[in-house]
Order: structure tokens, then C-alpha cells, then sequence
């Protein structure tokens, strides 16, 4: 984790990484105390759509170079990308002291309701309810959605549950599911300074 100091008493929480396989090269950085800047080249667009909405929504700065097989489809691009974001969110954010760690939002994105609780515990689990009314939005498959999800919540060892409620628009659902995941990330890890070490009478996260 990269702590530098930006004229307040809070550290800026960032990382940095890179990863490479036969199926995908990527490299993104992630800055939990960001101004909602992104700079996004994949080879996803709809995928860079979501991510944008994520940073402007939760005032994180994010930068994602990524370059997969999406001759064969986006499956490991979009998944690989999920897998770095998590872990940068977690290097991000180092011990956790001071922490709010829970948060419960809503978003409404016209017909749709999205909600997202997180629990930033280091105990990975995902939960996912939305049945969307199409498979496809353009050229993106939405069982991504949930590949996406799942892998950021694994890498990044958070308890992440994710509930569409209703909506009659594809595009509509999961651009609210992603504005939601940027406002609860955000307010999860505000540090209150109240908060005394971690939030957890285990005295760890």
C-alpha cells in the first residue's frame, strides 16, 4: 500500500499492480481517496461504462489498462479485471483502522432499484439476486455481472451482497448496481474517527 500525504491528517489509501496470463495483461490502479477520476482502455466497452460509473460514484480514482482474448469472449477479461481490483482495493486499504466497514445503499436508475450491502470483514462471500429481462446488453453477457462481482468480493475478502429488486431495462439494472457498489463502498471505508482501531471486537479485519 502506497500512504503519501495530501495536507490532512488521512493518508491517501492507493495500490498499484499488474497481471499477466495467457489470457489476459492488465494493469490498474485504485485510490480509495480519489476525486472520481477513471482513465479506462479495455477491450470491453460496456465493461469500461460500469467501472466509470463505479469511480465517479464513489469518488475513487481508478486507471485500468487490460488486454484479453475476447476473440474466444470478454469471460476472462472482465474477470481478471474484477481479480485486480479487489486485491488493489484490499492492499488499498491496509489494516482497516478506523473504518466504518458496513454500508446499505440504494440506487435508482429509472425503472430499476439496485441495492448493495458490504461488510468489509476479510471473510469473502457473495451474495446475488437479479434476473435481468435480457442475456445480452450490446455485445456484453450478463452473467458477467455476477463473475465480475464475485471475483472482486473474493480478492478483495469482503462480504458483498448485491439485490436487484425490479426493473424492466437490462442496461438500467446493472448500471444501478454499479453506481450502488461505488456510494456503499465509499461509505464502508470512510474512517469515522470515532472508531478506535478496527471495528471488531476480534481487534482484527
Amino acid at each position: 500500500m502506497e500512504m503519501e500525504n495530501n495536507n490532512s491528517e488521512q493518508a491517501v489509501r492507493k495500490a498499484g499492480l499488474s497481471r499477466t496470463t495467457n489470457e489476459t495483461d492488465i494493469t490498474l490502479s485504485f485510490a480509495v481517496d480519489g476525486s472520481g477520476v477513471s482513465e479506462l482502455e479495455t477491450d470491453v466497452p460496456f465493461l469500461n461504462h460500469m467501472l466509470d460509473l463505479f469511480t465517479k460514484h464513489g469518488q475513487f480514482d481508478l486507471s485500468v489498462q487490460a488486454r484479453g482474448d475476447i476473440d474466444i469472449d470478454d469471460h476472462h477479461t472482465v474477470e481478471d479485471i474484477g481479480i485486480c481490483l479487489g486485491q488493489a482495493l484490499r492492499e488499498a486499504l491496509g489494516d482497516k483502522k478506523g473504518i466504518k466497514r458496513y454500508a446499505s445503499v440504494f440506487v435508482p436508475m429509472d425503472e430499476a432499484l439496485a441495492q448493495v450491502v458490504i461488510d468489509i470483514s476479510n471473510r469473502p462471500h457473495f451474495e446475488y439476486r437479479a434476473t435481468y429481462p435480457s442475456q445480452q446488453v450490446g455485445s456484453f453477457s450478463t452473467e458477467l455481472v455476477h463473475e465480475f462481482l464475485w471475483k472482486f468480493a473474493l480478492e478483495a475478502r469482503i462480504t458483498l451482497h448485491v439485490i436487484v429488486h425490479y426493473g424492466s431495462n437490462t442496461h438500467h439494472m446493472i448500471e444501478a448496481v454499479f453506481k450502488a457498489l461505488g456510494r456503499a463502498l465509499d461509505e464502508a471505508t470512510q474512517v469515522d474517527p470515532r472508531v478506535k482501531g478496527v471495528p471488531s471486537t476480534k481487534g482484527v479485519l
